[in-house]
């Protein structure tokens, strides 16, 4: 045998590459890596769901404790029986006129935030008027706001009760 085919020889157990079974455990070993993150990851973006879930809900509610301290301080008109608070969200990003000669609004929210749990801009609403727990709002005013979806927190607690 000559010196180049010796050289041949070894370049061609060199490029062989892999075997069918360094593949099929080189698979495997991605299968369990992968399979050991995804957990992690479906916690990750569930926990950002409910960072931003208490972040709108903080937001609307402090919307309302403004209005409802405007409407103390006779700074804004408010309907008889509403108990100074607004009738509804739209309200608060709408704005209401100050004072009864001034023709300045002031403007409570930017807009009405996406609930990230049911991904629809649409809030469970309370009155004072209606029990603490009531899933129904009576329609005379806001008092408070609630996730209308019916799933389970990390917490296990109930969204709904946030």
């Amino acid at each position: 045998m000559s010196n180049s085919s010796q050289i041949r020889g070894r370049r061609d157990l060199s490029e062989q590459g892999m075997t069918l079974l360094e593949l099929i455990i080189a698979a495997s070993i991605l299968l369990i890596l992968a399979s050991a993150a995804l957990p992690v990851f479906r916690f990750t973006v569930v926990r950002q769901k409910e960072t931003e879930l208490r972040r709108d809900l903080r937001e609307m509610r402090n919307a309302i404790d403004r209005y409802k301290d405007y409407a103390d301080r006779n700074l804004i008109r408010v309907k008889v029986g509403s108990e100074g608070y607004p009738p509804d969200l739209e309200t608060l990003v709408n704005g209401v006129r100050l004072g009864a000669g001034d023709n300045s609004k002031v403007r409570f929210l930017r807009r009405i935030p996406i609930d990230p749990m049911t991904g629809r801009a649409e809030w469970g609403l309370r009155s004072v008027q209606d029990d603490s727990d009531s899933s129904s709002w009576g329609g005379q005013n806001v008092f408070d706001v609630y996730s209308k979806s019916q799933a389970m927190a990390l917490d296990s607690t109930h969204y709904q009760d946030w």
